[in-house]
């Protein structure tokens, strides 16, 4: 975020202008804070957030949520994390949610200014690293298995062999999600299509950040236009909005046999059914839930968590933190396969972060035969070999 370059007063002023709140927390019994990278009502990362801090408010007695949205640099300029936490705080909120990798430094400055406030950093890793204040949390959701399940009925459509994964900026976590959905593409086409890995083409474009910002970011539109111009015809969202969705749409109507998979929120197919294969997205209520009830309670426990699916139910809105919603242009085969498919994954059997696996540069990630720890995983360096696209940031 930016510097500290306003003073108190114009500091208040601008939150209290650009905030979204909600009034009935003053009147209940528990307040927690939401800071949300993105428009609470993107139907993406930010939204799946905001509808589960109203599926707490729901399911907890007495609690409230407060929140405020496009906290990034573009639409908050030189308003730092801790400033807008500052603000919470003072209007009642006992625990905040910052809800992006992006907000992490300002998330643990903010932790140790407030130690007597609950912390959950999404998708961060500072408790971890030993970096993190006793009152702070860090949790994700396992969304390597929707990617993977993504990008197995990807390949289980495409007419062309050829895969464009969306990508927003490039980190450990966008790497890890790539890859996965990379190996669930080739798991498709090499076992249950019995066709040469080498033939199917992978292609991530990164645009520098989570959605759209202009004259910062390549334009997401433009991205996924490219990639349907060039016989890319399924493209796999890893952005928080859905700009590949739209396009897909637009080809579709322009004659074109396109589809696209959109990313983070369960809704999402609802903008273009007919050319969405499904949407991998997170369910953060329950555990949502779980931490206020912790915090209500006096139980706080500083810890790392990452949350698998609930694989009796991948999309059970009360247990499971990762799913994946069938689209309405999912074919009844390719439905099938996938269900298949999933219980693999759920039982173990289908193990796809298992060697031989080399990184693009041709380094080991992992040797034959062996598994994956999570934190392998959590930190890879590059994209995997027999995907094409930048695996680090250019400078």
């Amino acid at each position: 975020m930016g510097k500290r370059c306003f003073s108190a007063v114009l500091v208040f002023l601008v939150i209290g202008f650009l905030t979204p709140w909600s009034v009935r927390a003053a009147a209940k019994e528990f307040t927690f804070g939401m800071l949300l990278v993105g428009p609470y009502n993107d139907q993406g990362w930010s939204q799946a957030h905001y509808d589960a801090g109203r599926y707490v408010e729901k399911k907890v007695p007495g609690a409230a949520m407060i929140y405020i949205d496009k906290v990034n640099p573009a639409d908050r300029p030189g308003v730092t994390v801790p400033q807008l936490v500052d603000d919470l705080v003072s209007k009642g909120a006992k625990l905040i949610i910052a809800n992006s990798d992006d907000l992490k430094d300002g998330a643990r400055e903010a932790a140790k200014q407030h130690p007597k406030t609950y912390f959950i950093h999404v998708s961060g890793d500072d408790v971890l690293t030993g970096k993190g204040t006793p009152n702070l949390v860090n949790i994700m959701g396992k969304m390597e298995y929707g990617k993977m399940i993504a990008g197995f009925v990807a390949a289980l459509t495409t007419k062309t062999g050829k895969i464009g994964y969306l990508g927003p900026l490039v980190n450990e976590e966008t790497r890890r999600l790539a890859s996965s959905a990379y190996l669930g593409a080739r798991y498709a086409w090499e076992k249950v299509l019995n066709r040469n890995p080498k033939d199917l083409v992978f292609q991530v474009t990164w645009i520098g950040f989570w959605f759209n910002i202009p004259g910062v970011t390549a334009d997401p539109t433009q991205v996924a236009q490219n990639f349907f111009n060039s016989a890319h015809d399924v493209v796999i969202s890893g952005i928080d909005t859905t700009e590949a969705l739209v396009v897909a749409r637009q080809k579709s109507q322009e004659g074109k046999e396109v589809w696209a998979i959109p990313y983070d929120y369960k809704g999402a197919c609802s903008g273009a059914p007919e050319v969405c294969l499904g949407v991998p997205y997170f369910n953060w209520g329950p555990e949502y839930v779980h931490f206020v009830k912790e915090a209500m309670a006096g139980k706080w426990k500083s810890q790392w968590l990452w949350y698998g699916p609930d694989w009796k139910d991948i999309n059970n809105p009360d247990t499971s933190a990762v799913g994946f919603m069938p689209g309405g242009a999912l074919s009844k085969s390719a439905r099938a396969a996938m269900e298949t498919f999933i219980k693999g994954l759920g039982s173990g059997k289908v193990q796809l972060f298992k060697g031989p696996l080399n990184y693009q540069d041709g380094t080991v990630f992992l040797k034959s035969g062996d598994l994956a720890t999570d934190k392998q995983i959590w930190y890879m360096s590059q994209l995997l070999r027999g995907m094409t696209g930048e695996s680090k940031a250019k400078k």
